[in-house]
């Protein structure tokens, strides 16, 4: 029998029932035009009753016709990839290890068949039972044989991969392929990502951290098309109204295969469950992906530099291509977020990272933008940012935005619209954004010290220049930037917010009836990516390194403006967008703060040239 490096030996035939000459003998007959042993080899191929023995000498006829077994006989390899080997004895499995080995390195034509085969042994089966006349759903998720099957797999893994060198750039994107999203239980998700994913790259040091991270990211940017944050945040309503409510009468079909998830994984989590499916899975995943960082970034408890530098590079990677033109991701960016958190001079080389896409004019303005938000976000909740680090990127995006108004002057573009200024216009939100989330912790210790800092940066300029950017940003934004600002006596917003709402027009849309009128509440589309995280299990490792919401004093707001405190105070653990970002179609009736709804998405915009570059502690 074959073992190790031996696989290419010949091993001595088994004595087994069968029909037809051998496997050689056949393919040289298909060749030339006889089918008749061809169809009789598929048939005895495809019994569900074959022995090992019988198994193991047709590997080892296969084995020595592997030179034959061109791409005319895909039908015939695919048949011999199908069987069932994993769960036949040692033997069996063996052999088929051989036989692998030899037609990889024999036909690489078949190499990605080969690496699926083996990555779908990953992922359990469902199996039927049939109980009392119904089929009942169930998971090979507890076979006690797993452990042994999986390291077979890795096996296998391994010895394509020795025969086949450009193996890594082959299993990358079948591992993204073959991942169990939906109809998949939650163990088989937890189990695929833990004991699956990370054996492989503990036995393969060719597949580097790069290749999980993004594989992690693309596996949860798919899953969150299907669990946007407002289904999400539903679901966990609904779910909350029925728990107080008591119990209503169940759904005599309500069958979904993967129901059993919310007690199987939870487990002593109680009610840490997400109440939408896909919002559990999303859950399980980002929990494993957080457990991984940490697992590469701590050996043994101690502070590897070195590789978080290498995962944290290699994160970066993923952002740019993944995760920053993604719009309204709300989960996997937090994956940046948590490794930020590991050491300062990371979060500064992701700030300065942000601030070179967003002043670099060369780059789409949907980048740009979505940079700034990123900036703002992160700025604003990333309780791990110091105030002297808040103060360096104060100083790079304020003097940029004076730089831009210069830039402007009086021409013939010096006036508000979104499709010209869309950066400029996320760079001043991001800073109206940043300062309503931090502007205590600038005035902390030395107020007059703070003060004179806030009023060196000029707001006021900001504010009132032609190209009004108050007409432009989120109006919760607005309204509480204009009343610190007012209270501190940085800038008087009032004024230029009144005359704004006196210059929209109300737009009746007769086709309907009533005094009803569309606005654009949002025109720039943003988003805040590191708005509240709203997946239990996960949310435990991100809670001790965010910054909350914390409601401003009723002294904080003018008279006038105190309506927007009820608003807040409508859910204390939410922040004051209460974790949505207004959309650019919404109905609204006539409030102040509407907005003109003739102005469309950003477009391509230059800036003036500004090198100027955060000063970042050595990683």
């Amino acid at each position: 029998m074959l073992r190790g490096d031996d696989m290419f030996l010949s091993s001595p035939p088994r004595k087994a029932v069968r029909f037809g000459g051998s496997v050689t003998d056949v393919l040289m007959k298909y060749k030339e035009g006889d089918s008749t042993d061809y169809e009789l080899l598929k048939h005895q191929l495809f019994d569900p009753d074959i022995k090992d023995d019988q198994i193991i000498n047709w590997l080892q006829e296969f084995r020595n016709a592997v030179n034959y077994l061109t791409k005319d006989f895909e039908q015939l390899v695919t048949i011999v990839l199908k069987l069932p080997w994993l769960d036949r004895s040692q033997d069996v499995r063996e052999e088929y290890l051989a036989f692998l080995g030899n037609l990889v390195s024999a036909q690489t034509v078949y190499l990605r068949a080969c690496l699926s085969m083996v990555i779908s042994k990953f992922v359990p089966q469902r199996v039927i039972i049939r109980e009392g006349g119904v089929d009942i759903s169930d998971s090979e998720d507890e076979d006690e044989s797993l452990p042994r099957r999986f390291e077979t797999c890795h096996r296998a893994l391994q010895i394509i991969a020795r025969y086949v060198p450009s193996t890594p750039r082959f299993l990358h994107p079948i591992l993204v392929e073959k991942f169990p999203f939906y109809n998949k239980s939650a163990n088989a998700l937890t189990g695929y990502l833990e004991m699956r994913l990370f054996w492989i790259q503990k036995f393969f040091s060719w597949l580097n951290e790069y290749d999980l991270t993004g594989f992690y990211c693309k596996c949860v940017l798919l899953l969150q098309v299907s669990a946007p944050r407002s289904d999400i945040e539903d679901a966990e309503e609904a779910a909350e109204q029925h728990e107080a409510t008591g119990p209503v009468e169940e759904g005599l079909f309500d069958m979904d295969e993967d129901e059993e998830d919310k007690n199987t994984v939870s487990g002593a989590a109680g009610n840490d469950s997400m109440a939408h499916p896909v919002a559990e899975r999303l859950d399980i995943i980002m929990s494993v992906v957080f457990a991984y960082i940490k697992d590469i970034c701590y050996t043994n408890g101690a502070f590897d530099l070195n590789k978080t530098k290498d995962l944290y590079r290699d994160l970066i990677a993923v952002f740019d291509k993944l995760i920053l033109p993604t719009h309204a991701s709300c989960h996997v960016q937090y994956l940046i977020f948590y490794i930020c958190s590991f050491k300062l001079g990371l979060a500064e080389a992701f700030l300065e990272h942000l601030w070179k896409k967003l002043q670099n004019p060369n780059n789409p303005a949907v980048i740009r933008q979505a940079a700034a938000g990123y900036m703002g976000s992160f700025l604003a909740r990333a309780k791990f940012i110091p105030v002297v680090t808040l103060k360096a990127c104060l100083d790079l995006l304020i003097p940029w935005l004076h730089q831009y108004i210069d830039h402007q002057g009086a021409g013939t573009k010096a006036f508000c619209d979104v499709a010209l200024h869309g950066p400029f216009y996320s760079t001043c939100q991001a800073v109206f954004y940043t300062l309503v989330f931090r502007h205590r912790q600038l005035l902390d210790g030395n107020l007059k010290k703070g003060l004179a800092y806030l009023q060196n940066l000029n707001f006021e300029r900001i504010v009132m220049c032609q190209l009004n950017p108050l007409k432009v940003c989120l109006p919760s934004v607005v309204n509480l930037f204009a009343a610190i600002t007012r209270k501190y006596q940085l800038v008087f917003c009032y004024t230029i917010i009144e005359r704004n709402n006196r210059q929209q027009l109300p737009v009746v849309r007769s086709s309907i009836g009533g005094d009803l009128v569309q606005t654009c509440t949002n025109p720039l589309d943003s988003f805040f990516p590191f708005d509240p995280y709203c997946l239990k299990r996960s949310k435990r490792v991100i809670d001790p390194l965010y910054q909350v919401w914390e409601d401003l004093s009723i002294q904080d707001l003018p008279d006038s403006q105190q309506p927007i405190k009820e608003a807040i105070d409508e859910d204390e653990e939410d922040d004051f967008l209460k974790g949505e970002t207004p959309q650019n179609d919404g109905v609204i009736g006539m409030t102040p703060g509407s907005y003109d709804s003739s102005i469309w998405s950003p477009s391509s915009v230059g800036s003036p040239p500004l090198i100027l570059y955060l000063k970042i502690c050595p990683l």
